[in-house]
């Protein structure tokens, strides 16, 4: 008989735990020994309680599994059901206890997106398992790593199965044991994230919908992971029901996609910051040079609205950030040309996935002349660059993305894979294997030129579109304000966010590092449907960086409804 081994727990970097086990007696039926199912539940039910939900889940086991594996009719029983059922033992043929160990996910929600699940080992499982020459060390196992952390560090959590070899009697039962070789116990993982730093943000999103990651930036270790909303991962661990499964998945909210890691969106003007970079970096601007931006870029008879009717007046390019001209980048982008912009995004990771240690990570889309061409098939026209300059159009980057984006920023151009696993700890010899930060590259950008663009960020926050959310910090903070477009304006129409319905408003986006000067936190924050970057995700962003720089206690977060810019 196989002898299932402990799972691995895992916990933050302060010890809070976020997933582990513990032990419950489960009453299982064997198929293939029932000649009536139905009539077999209903006799069980008279002994131990029974809900609908529990039959809807076996049915759902039984259409999934082969018909001689023990199921699960009931987990987690009470000492009095379980007295009752060992009294009645003799009636019940095919029906049994089991001891097993149970996964439980303390934190629930709040870490649903990033930790994952473990859910029971179907066909799909065991083919891969096979694939990879792992079935032997799965035997006795009902369970496996289905998402998250859980998935992509299975083969540390799941540990080495024992085997017991026992003498058994005419029915099956075992008499005695013979021999054991007991099993090994799974490796635990020591995560980079903060657990009061998750619930901070959690909590800063309020009922609203959207994504904060947070970041390292010497390492590139993740220090908060938010998808909003999210899960309760404990109903996926004995399968979930078809009832909570259908209200999961039928959510206009949508709670199952994991927005930091997987959703895609235009990062407005959070995409001027490299705009400027790129700028200096191929020659087409000098931080002195001045355009003067009237409120609109005509081009080929089409008029590009600026943010600020009647523009900005003489603007350079620190001013072009502090106050986020979009005419100085609808003419930048026209004089750079996509495929310039599409060459040098690449250099932050915009458009390619990071490489991060959690599963189903989007690449999202940056767009050039020969992406478009392979996506649709046609050319690419002149006019569709101007847009890409205020990070709309086909831009789509995931808040990952983004945030490791900034984390190069703020590190001069150093640029880190993302991880969320600090080390893996041996529960045995408590020998610890660290995930060493890595550096990808070093980006081919001036110094100067960086600091440049640096010097811009930090006056975003100290007197442009990102002052009021950073009004009287005790500390100096970088950072730009983003606007995205979820539904396209027609030309020459206005938008008037009162008359567009919630789920078609633009997007709140904010990017920021902090402190200034040695940077120990980066982060980007996206809110769905939330307006001005500056109304809604500004805010965010200064709660989160005030608790983690000096951990001052989060006070509710409201929307600047003044801000009136990006």
């Amino acid at each position: 008989m196989p002898v299932v081994p402990n799972r691995g727990i895992i916990v933050d970097r302060n010890g809070v735990v976020l997933a582990h086990n513990y032990s419950a007696y489960t009453l299982e039926i064997t198929p293939s020994k029932v000649e009536d199912l139905d009539a077999l539940i209903d006799e069980l039910a008279t002994l131990v309680e029974i809900a609908p939900k529990d039959r809807r889940r076996f049915k759902k086991l039984l259409d999934e599994s082969r018909n001689f594996e023990s199921l699960p009719i009931r987990t987690r029983l009470s000492d009095p059901e379980i007295a009752r059922f060992a009294a009645n033992r003799y009636r019940f043929p095919g029906a049994d206890l089991k001891a097993r160990l149970f996964r439980q996910y303390p934190q629930g929600e709040l870490f649903s997106h990033v930790v994952g699940h473990i859910g029971r080992i179907n066909q799909h499982d065991l083919d891969k398992l096979e694939a990879d020459g792992e079935i032997a060390n799965y035997r006795g196992t009902d369970y496996i790593g289905k998402t998250g952390l859980e998935q992509s560090y299975e083969r540390f959590l799941h540990g080495t199965t024992g085997v017991e070899q026992v003498e058994v009697d005419s029915g099956g039962r075992a008499v005695r044991a013979l021999s054991r070789t007991p099993p090994v116990s799974g490796n635990n993982l020591v995560l980079t994230l903060d657990a009061n730093l998750q619930e901070v943000v959690y909590r800063a999103f309020g009922d609203r919908r959207g994504a904060l990651v947070a970041i390292e930036p010497a390492t590139d270790g993740v220090l908060a992971f938010v998808s909003k909303p999210g899960f309760d991962p404990n109903l996926f661990v004995d399968g979930i029901d078809p009832q909570n499964w259908n209200e999961l998945n039928n959510s206009p909210d949508r709670p199952m996609i994991n927005r930091a890691l997987a959703g895609t969106y235009p990062p407005g003007s959070t995409f001027k910051p490299y705009m400027a970079l790129a700028a200096l970096t191929y020659g087409k601007r000098t931080a002195q040079q001045t355009i003067s931006d009237p409120g609109y870029f005509n081009f080929g008879g089409r008029v590009f609205r600026d943010s600020r009717p009647g523009g900005n007046g003489t603007v350079d390019m620190h001013k072009s950030l502090v106050v986020s001209s979009d005419t100085y980048y609808y003419m930048l982008a026209n004089d750079l040309g996509i495929d310039a912009i599409a060459r040098f995004m690449a250099l932050f990771g915009f458009g390619s996935r990071t490489g991060i240690d959690i599963p189903s990570e989007s690449a999202g889309i940056l767009p050039s002349q020969e992406w478009k061409m392979r996506r649709f098939k046609q050319k690419w026209y002149a006019g569709e660059t101007i847009s890409i300059g205020i990070g709309q159009g086909y831009n789509a980057y995931t808040p990952l993305q983004l945030a490791t984006a900034i984390a190069t920023l703020a590190n001069d151009g150093v640029m880190f894979r993302p991880h969320i696993v600090d080390f893996v700890e041996d529960i045995h010899t408590r020998e610890r294997t660290l995930i060493e930060p890595k550096p990808m590259r070093a980006l081919d950008v001036k110094p100067e030129h960086i600091r440049i663009v640096k010097d811009a960020l930090v006056g975003v926050n100290k007197d442009g579109t990102g002052r009021r959310a950073f009004a009287g910090a005790e500390y100096v903070s970088a950072g730009k304000t983003g606007t995205a477009q979820v539904i396209g304006i027609k030309q020459g129409e206005k938008y008037v966010e009162s008359r567009v319905e919630e789920r078609f408003r633009d997007h709140s986006l904010f990017i920021a590092y902090a402190p200034a000067d040695i940077p120990r936190i980066a982060l980007a924050v996206i809110v769905e449907n939330a307006g001005f970057g500056a109304r809604a995700a500004a805010p965010i962003a200064r709660q989160v960086i005030d608790y983690y720089l000096l951990g001052k206690a989060p006070k509710p977060v409201k929307d600047d409804e003044d801000a009136t810019r990006d």
